[in-house]
């Protein structure tokens, strides 16, 4: 999937995207105002990014006494869950702004009360 700056991010395509936003799709509905929907598109970037980030650690055992344990695993996917949410909420890569975007239009052309 190319990204706002042209990241292409392998094995994700639109459609995957697409299902991924799906579960923020659905929470939005009738009488969501728009800062909801910020917040549910900035979510949706966290989530992208933290998958990334966690592909990005994958095979890096660490240093140290520590190094290559279960524990490191644990450690890390806390560290790259609060790097996503730290980076979206810093602006990320400008997938949020897309998204909130999306959610809006989709708000907008449906009658109150249907969902996609």
């Amino acid at each position: 999937m190319a990204g706002a700056m042209g990241i292409t991010v392998p094995g994700i395509g639109a459609t995957d995207a697409l299902q991924m936003a799906a579960p923020a799709a659905s929470q939005l509905k009738a009488g969501v105002t728009p800062a909801k929907a910020k917040a549910l598109a900035q979510d949706f970037e966290a989530v992208f990014l933290n998958t990334m980030f966690s592909q990005m650690f994958t095979g890096i055992d660490g240093d140290g006494p520590f190094g290559g344990s279960k524990s490191t695993g644990v450690w890390r996917s806390f560290l790259t869950d609060e790097y996503s949410k730290s980076f979206a909420k810093a602006g990320g890569i400008g997938l949020a702004d897309h998204v909130y975007a999306a959610l809006i239009k989709q708000q907008e052309a449906k009658p109150v009360g249907t969902l996609p």
